[in-house]
C-alpha cells in the first residue's frame, strides 16, 4: 500500500474546526474575488483556488447551498458542477500544462473532509515527481507559486473560457 503523506496540511486541519461558521458559505458572500481567492461564479457553484494547495493550481468547486450530502443535492447544482469540473480540466491543463490530475471528494469526516458539512471537489494538477522528500524530512511543504500568483493566471482564463460552457 502507497500513502501519500501531507504533513503540511496539519495547521489546515487543526484549525478548520475552530472557525466560525462555513468559509464555503461566507467567502462567496464577501464579494471580493480576488482577496477570497473566487475564481469563478457559476449558478450553483463557485471554484475557488485552495489555500493549502497540494500543487500549484489546485482548485475545488464548491455549492452556494450549504449541504453535507451530495446524493441530496439538485441535478441542476451537480450537472453543473461536472461541467465546472471539465472547465477546470480545460483551463489548468493550458496554463499549467500538467501530466495527469486527481479530481475528487472526501464525504464526511471519515473519508478525509476537512470541512465535512458543506461538499465540495478537488481539482489538482499533478506532474510525475511533484513529490518529494522536503515535507517527510524537513516539514516543509515547497510550492512553486504563491496563491496570489496562481489567482492572477487563472482568473482571467474563467472569464474567457466560461462563456462556452
Amino acid at each position: 500500500m502507497n500513502y501519500i503523506p501531507a504533513p503540511w496540511r496539519e495547521s489546515y486541519v487543526k484549525n478548520v474546526y475552530k472557525q466560525k461558521g462555513c468559509f464555503f458559505c461566507r467567502l462567496p458572500k464577501i464579494n471580493k474575488d480576488r482577496e477570497t481567492f473566487i475564481l469563478h461564479r457559476g449558478t450553483y457553484n463557485f471554484i475557488i483556488l485552495n489555500r493549502f494547495p497540494y500543487t500549484p493550481g489546485h482548485l475545488m468547486i464548491a455549492p452556494y447551498r450549504h449541504l453535507a450530502r451530495f446524493e441530496r443535492a439538485p441535478k441542476e447544482t451537480t450537472d453543473e458542477m461536472a461541467d465546472l469540473v471539465k472547465l477546470s480540466l480545460i483551463i489548468l491543463r493550458k496554463q499549467y500544462g500538467p501530466h495527469g490530475f486527481n479530481t475528487g471528494m472526501n464525504l464526511g469526516h471519515s473519508a478525509g473532509a476537512g470541512v465535512a458539512d458543506h461538499y465540495h471537489l478537488h481539482v489538482i494538477p499533478r506532474w510525475t515527481g511533484d513529490a518529494n522528500f522536503m515535507p517527510l524530512v524537513a516539514g516543509t511543504k515547497v510550492m512553486t507559486e504563491d496563491l496570489a500568483v496562481s489567482y492572477e493566471r487563472l482568473a482571467p482564463l474563467f472569464g474567457k473560457y466560461a462563456a462556452g460552457i
